[in-house]
């Protein structure tokens, strides 16, 4: 487990930079500006997994965002964590601007164009959900990278004038295999069901708003359908007035919580090069 004095030495004494190892810097000049000056853009793995939601990426996985990312989460570099929070906000802001329906899509469309107007008239903050850590990588690494980078994404948004918050309401509700090694279809298999709600995470959620599902990097979409998959099937026995539907994993039949069931976006900050290269067509 890493103590205090190790993440100040970090900030304070950097040994080289996390994306090209340049010495006695965390991040230089031109690896933040290849992380944090790139356009966030729609990103699809091919196959798509059901029911994955539009997705955006601030950077394609290698070079500066590889090395970021892996430096960050892998290596406990968590001064990184603020340029990765910069790269993120800037997804999160793609996916707030809207995004076009593409070919081929297997997930309903996102509905997040901005933050979505509560009782009264009252603005509700975008809230950012961290795609879950298993208990034992965050005890290996000694800090959880995706929630970290979520906590500096909504800062950075927040000081753009966006309202934004983190939801930590997603949890593991059982083990699931390293996901190394295994193709798209075998990922999906692995995490199918994986994901619930925390108790409480339903009052959180329903308060309105729009929902992004976060993440570090994205590679087939299954973490990422899964996570919208746990989200859409929140729901409340109560809401008598909503009609009662079946969960197509747990076949469990409830009423939803969410005043919009689609109202879910996924923003990363890096993919792999070849699903921005899908987009283009």
């Amino acid at each position: 487990m890493r103590g205090w004095w190790q993440d100040l030495t970090d900030l304070v004494l950097p040994t080289e930079c996390g994306g090209c190892g340049r010495p006695r810097t965390a991040l230089c000049a031109e690896c933040r500006a290849a992380l944090g000056g790139a356009v966030a853009r729609r990103v699809r793995p091919d196959p798509a997994p059901p029911g994955l939601p539009a997705v955006f990426a601030a950077v394609p996985y290698d070079d500066v965002g590889r090395s970021v990312l892996l430096s960050h989460k892998e290596r406990g570099a968590l001064g990184l964590a603020q340029p990765l929070g910069l790269a993120l906000a800037g997804a999160v802001c793609a996916v707030l601007r809207g995004e076009t329906r593409l070919p081929g899509d297997t997930g309903a469309r996102s509905g997040v164009g901005g933050t979505q107007d509560g009782p009264q008239g009252r603005v509700m903050p975008v809230s950012l959900v961290p795609v879950p850590s298993s208990r034992a990588a965050v005890r290996a690494r000694g800090h959880d990278p995706v929630r970290r980078i979520a906590f500096a994404a909504a800062g950075e948004l927040r000081r753009a004038g966006v309202p934004a918050r983190v939801l930590v309401v997603l949890r593991q509700r059982r083990a699931v295999a390293d996901q190394s090694g295994l193709d798209s279809r075998q990922r999906q298999a692995n995490l199918a069901g994986a994901l619930e709600v925390t108790a409480g995470g339903g009052r959180l959620l329903g308060g309105g708003g729009r929902l992004v599902v976060v993440d570090d990097l994205m590679t087939t979409g299954a973490s990422l359908a899964e996570a919208a998959r746990a989200l859409r099937a929140l729901r409340m026995e109560e809401n008598t007035g909503a009609e009662a539907v079946r969960d197509p994993v747990t076949g469990v039949v409830r009423r939803p919580v969410l005043g919009c069931v689609n109202a879910i976006g996924a923003a990363v900050v890096a993919a792999p090069p070849d699903s921005f290269e899908i987009n283009r067509n």
